[in-house]
């Protein structure tokens, strides 16, 4: 069978990675119709279908699947031996693919991607955000970004926010007509604002006090799934939030939000970059890296 050519791999992923041949062939800057066409040359050079095409969807088959997973490795080294090749001339360069939650978004984006993207002018960084925890690997992202306690543990985590904590607030408006809980329970008359998980569970609201923890599923009419939906609801008055401090911090300094419940409230497992040990990491990645730990360096300074 003649071998498939590095083009054609690249291709394969990309529309397994976008889902589609539209989005991929503007990412790739070709065609739709001769991306299709290159992927239906190489299934046919194959003998196998990797993907089962609709009018609505491109999903991979089994063998795809089986496939994309075991071409995703050399095409990452591959990538990765270019992009250190670039070195030579000072700089990283590519597109840096990042996944993580909504909310871990606002927490790196003044602090970290804008100094990496002044710093390095060969760079791009593509943010991709979902509320489920994936296969960053198998996704094609060079790393992650999510609370440490759900980072696998065959991964290599780097603290971006060491300490994290999490607080309940309310608006002035909120609370003009309702008394201000002072114990955990007395949430349990108040409208809250609850937040949906990537599993698809409600969050449980946690509290700790000397040594007493409780954990409650607040009653509430509005969920979201997004962190920055719950920020906007809770200034507009629509009940009470549960976010981490260094979010709300300035809205608490400038009043537009109430800290509640100070003394329950517990620490978080830190907020970390992940990425795979078992491959070579690249220059775009390394740059992106030092400047985490740098960061989090003038954090514990603070």
């Amino acid at each position: 069978m003649p071998k498939a050519s590095l083009a054609e791999l690249e291709a394969f992923a990309t529309v397994a990675r976008r889902g589609g041949f539209r989005a991929a062939a503007r990412e790739l800057e070709v065609s739709s119709s001769g991306l299709s066409h290159t992927i239906a040359a190489l299934e046919e050079r194959m003998n196998v279908r990797l993907f089962n095409r609709t009018t609505r969807s491109v999903v991979l088959t089994a063998a795809g699947a089986q496939f994309l997973e075991e071409i995703l490795p050399a095409l990452a080294a591959i990538d990765g031996a270019i992009e250190n090749a670039g070195e030579h001339v000072g700089e990283p360069s590519g597109v840096l693919r990042l996944n993580m939650a909504a909310g871990a978004g606002h927490f790196i984006m003044e602090p970290l991607i804008r100094e990496y993207l002044s710093r390095f002018a060969r760079v791009q960084v593509e943010i991709v955000t979902e509320a489920a925890l994936v296969d960053v690997i198998g996704k094609g992202f060079d790393a992650g970004v999510r609370l440490l306690d759900a980072i696998p543990p065959d991964m290599i985590a780097v603290p971006i926010i060491p300490d994290l904590r999490l607080v309940v607030v309310g608006a002035p408006a909120y609370l003009q007509s309702r008394a201000p809980p002072l114990v955990p329970r007395d949430l349990l008359s108040h409208d809250c604002i609850r937040y949906r998980l990537g599993s698809g569970r409600i969050y449980h609201w946690e509290f700790v006090r000397d040594g007493e923890r409780i954990e409650l599923d607040v009653p509430g009419r509005l969920i979201v799934d997004d962190s920055g939906l719950m920020l906007d609801a809770a200034l507009n008055g629509m009940g009470l939030a549960y976010l981490a401090e260094q979010t709300v911090a300035p809205h608490v300094e400038e009043g537009r939000l109430t800290r509640l419940l100070a003394d329950w409230m517990p620490a978080e497992p830190p907020l970390c970059l992940y990425y795979s040990g078992r491959r070579q990491v690249p220059a775009k990645l390394r740059f992106f890296i030092d400047l985490v730990r740098s960061h989090a360096k003038e954090l514990r300074r603070a």
